[in-house]
C-alpha cells in the first residue's frame, strides 16, 4: 500500500470509530480479519442475489463508475467466475470517465469506455426523452445514461448488463438521509422504502428505454429477498449522525475484505447522470 493508500484508509478508520461508538463493537472485530455474523450474511446475501438473477449467465456488462457500489458487484462477479466487462460512460472530462479508469486496472479487469460526443448528444438526450412519458428530469438523465451504457454493451457483443442500483436506497447512501437523522429511524426506514419504490419505477423506465439495443438490465440488489434482508440490518450500520459523510458503513467494511482500493471505499456519492457529466450537459440544451 503506498502512503497515499494509508492515508485514505486512515481516514476510513476514522469514520469506523465514530461508527464503533454507537454499536460498542472492537475495531479489531470490525477491520482485521475477526469474522462477523452480520457481515458473513451479508456478503452471502450480496453472491446469492447475484447468482439467483444470473440463472446461469456467464458473460455479462456492469455499469461501472469506480464507485463502492460497482466496484463491489464487479469483484464479486469477478470471485464467482463470471465474464466480465466493465461498461463506463460519460464525456471525455468527466469524473467517471478518468477513475474508473483508474481503478479497473488496479482491480485488473476488462473495460470499455464510451466517451459521449457533445455535438450528437443534444439530438440522442431529447429522443429519449420525448420517448419518455415521465417528466422527472432525474428519470430523464438516467435513461439517457443508460442507454449510452447499453449502445456501449451491444457495440461490444454483450445482451446482459448488471447495475449495483440499490445499495443507496438500501444502506443510505444518498445525502439527503443525513438532513432526516435526527428524525429518528421510523422516519429514516420510510424514506429507505418510498426511495425503493422510486427506484423500482426508474428500473421499469430504463429497461423500456434501452429495448431497442436487446440489452436486459438486472439490478440483483433490488430484488425481493435481497431487500427483505438488507432492512433487516440496524440503522446504526448504514448512518451514523447527521454529518456522516461517508455512509453506507457496512458496505465499506464488506469493501475492505474484497480488497477493494482504498480511494473507493471512502469515495463520496455522485450520482451516474452527474459523475459522467449528463446532467450538466443536459441542463444546458433543456
Amino acid at each position: 500500500m503506498s502512503f497515499a493508500d494509508f492515508g485514505l484508509l486512515l481516514v476510513l478508520l476514522s469514520e469506523v470509530r465514530i461508527w464503533m461508538a454507537h454499536t460498542n463493537k472492537d475495531i479489531n472485530e470490525i477491520i482485521f480479519g475477526y469474522t462477523i455474523l452480520y457481515n458473513s450474511d451479508l456478503i452471502d446475501a450480496l453472491f446469492a442475489t447475484v447468482s439467483d438473477n444470473l440463472r446461469g449467465i456467464n458473460k455479462i456488462g456492469i455499469a461501472f463508475s469506480g464507485g463502492i457500489d460497482s466496484t463491489l458487484l464487479a469483484k464479486i462477479c469477478k470471485n464467482m467466475n463470471i465474464d466480465t466487462t466493465l461498461l463506463t460512460i460519460g464525456f471525455p472530462d468527466s469524473n467517471d470517465i478518468e477513475f474508473s479508469k483508474t481503478i479497473s486496472r488496479k482491480i485488473n479487469m476488462n473495460h470499455k469506455v464510451l466517451e459521449i460526443d457533445k455535438h450528437d448528444f443534444s439530438v440522442f438526450s431529447k429522443k429519449i426523452r420525448d420517448e419518455m412519458t415521465c417528466r422527472n428530469l432525474s428519470h430523464i438523465e438516467n435513461c439517457i445514461a443508460f442507454s449510452y451504457v447499453a449502445q456501449l454493451a451491444s457495440n461490444n457483443g454483450l445482451n446482459v448488463v448488471l447495475t449495483a442500483n440499490g445499495f443507496d436506497e438500501l444502506f443510505c447512501g444518498y445525502n439527503n438521509f443525513r438532513f432526516i437523522f435526527n428524525q429518528g429511524n421510523d422516519t429514516i426506514n420510510k424514506t429507505i422504502e418510498s426511495k425503493i419504490l422510486n427506484e423500482l419505477e426508474l428500473i421499469n423506465e430504463i429497461k423500456q428505454a434501452v429495448e431497442k439495443y436487446n440489452i436486459s438490465i438486472i439490478q440483483p440488489f433490488l430484488s425481493k429477498g435481497f431487500i427483505s434482508i438488507a432492512m433487516k440490518f440496524p440503522i446504526y450500520d448504514k448512518i451514523v449522525s447527521d454529518d456522516d459523510l461517508l455512509r453506507k458503513h457496512i458496505i465499506r467494511k464488506i469493501a475492505l475484505s474484497f480488497e477493494i482500493p482504498p480511494e473507493v471505499i471512502i469515495r463520496r456519492k455522485k450520482a451516474l447522470q452527474y459523475g459522467s457529466l449528463i446532467h450538466k450537459n443536459y441542463k444546458e440544451i433543456d
